[in-house]
């Protein structure tokens, strides 16, 4: 009955507007002083949240990501893409979604993934005659790639909660990724294929593909770069997340030319806001964590879900249609923060491997990025499309559903997640 209690408490406080950082330490703090524990705990929550080198690589990840994104890298990688696809059948939405994946290995961000691609390939798209509704589901469904592709930011979060190896969880996000991405590109072949009003686009000469290349060479070394020192053990995350910033700035900086002053001053700006928002929001769960944890609530809900959930499959469909409700009122970190803790203690009874919950809550974290009325992937596509939120809404559901038939693959078949962190 307390467990019910406390969680009615928090969705009133979350439902009536309180921003989440505040409505998980306020209740955090409030569940500490009627049970009769230290207050010190309060402010030890907040100092242990942000005592984390790993969660360091956050704001690095974002500077890396915001400073690609003002230098206009975005509008470079779409052109090489699409000169070596952009013939083929729908070629320009097979260009976006190869491109949303070629950013999402450099910036960990699904936000910054779909505002850097939408750009350039929204205005592409639609001059080509592929529906508008089709375009803006594409690309807010392209930039949740961001997350699941490594590095990831929700990743890089979710192991600091569980103490599962970032490496191990980034290894395991490579399979799904590409998994995702290839749905989506044979999605959007077929969907050319039956378009009425879709324009193919020319075949692109040597010399145009190889200056567009050497163009973007730059950034997709930049990506090589990060990927390979984190999996081949030169860097750690965190380091990996430095070094990509450094080289951020050097690619638009110095060899490209972008990057002015404002647009750094901006990048920072936007990067430094994002950075205390995420950090806010992990130091209430942290405050939050520390309440529920010795009230035994993930311990009460653990015995609870192995007393009346007898399979692994009926847990990951409970779970997966509590976060799609989850997902229509609150952001992904927020879910993440709330929902794992919660649910951690649960997996070892059913026989799941942290390391695949984790791939799978994200993916399902995608899907919220996608669902209104919260989704943030909506509102950057409107922004970026001068559209209605309606129209963004409707264009999305056949990728949602894709994302959905995903986690149902991962599930019959657990080693395209598993096998490569325990190959390596």
């Amino acid at each position: 009955m307390t467990t019910l209690f406390i969680l009615a408490g928090l969705f009133s406080l979350l439902l009536a507007g309180i921003p989440v950082a505040f409505a998980l330490a306020g209740l955090g703090f409030l569940l500490l002083a009627l049970g009769g524990f230290s207050p010190l705990m309060v402010p030890q929550g907040l100092l242990s949240s942000a005592d984390s080198f790993v969660l360091i690589a956050v704001p690095l990840f974002l500077l890396m990501s915001n400073v690609l994104l003002k230098g206009g890298v975005g509008r470079d990688l779409f052109a090489a893409v699409q000169a070596w696809v952009g013939h083929w059948p729908g070629g320009l939405a097979v260009a976006t979604i190869l491109s949303c994946g070629i950013f999402a290995a450099i910036s960990g961000s699904s936000v910054a993934t779909a505002a850097t691609i939408g750009t350039v390939a929204i205005p592409e798209m639609t001059e080509r005659g592929y529906p508008r509704r089709f375009v803006l589901g594409l690309l807010a469904a392209g930039g949740t790639l961001g997350i699941l592709i490594p590095p990831s930011i929700p990743m890089i979060v979710y192991g600091v909660i569980t103490e599962e190896s970032i490496i191990a969880l980034f290894l395991a996000g490579v399979g799904p990724g590409l998994l995702l991405m290839g749905l989506f590109v044979v999605w959007s072949m077929l969907y050319a294929r039956f378009a009425s009003d879709y324009r193919p686009s020319p075949r692109a000469g040597w010399d145009e593909r190889f200056s567009t290349l050497l163009r973007a060479l730059p950034t997709i070394l930049l990506a090589a770069l990060v990927i390979l020192g984190i999996y081949g053990g030169a860097f750690t995350p965190t380091e990996a997340a430095a070094v990509g910033f450094l080289g951020a700035l050097v690619v638009v900086g110095l060899v490209l030319r972008t990057l002015d002053w404002p647009k750094f001053k901006e990048a920072v700006m936007e990067a430094m806001t994002t950075t205390v928002a995420i950090l806010l929001i992990v130091a209430g769960a942290k405050v939050f964590g520390k309440a529920i944890t010795l009230y035994r609530i993930p311990q009460d809900i653990s015995m609870a879900l192995s007393e009346h959930i007898a399979t692994a499959g009926v847990f990951v469909a409970v779970v997966a249609l509590v976060l799609l409700v989850m997902g229509l009122f609150l952001e992904s970190l927020s879910m993440m923060l709330i929902m794992v803790p919660v649910l951690a203690g649960a997996l070892t009874a059913l026989g799941l491997d942290p390391v695949w919950f984790g791939v799978f809550f994200v993916i399902m974290v995608e899907c919220a990025l996608i669902t209104p009325p919260v989704g943030l992937n909506l509102y950057v596509i409107q922004a970026v499309g001068k559209a209605s939120m309606g129209e963004v809404s409707a264009g999305v559901w056949p990728f949602l559903a894709i994302m959905l038939s995903s986690v149902l693959i991962i599930f019959w078949w657990p080693d395209l997640v598993l096998y490569l962190p325990f190959k390596f």
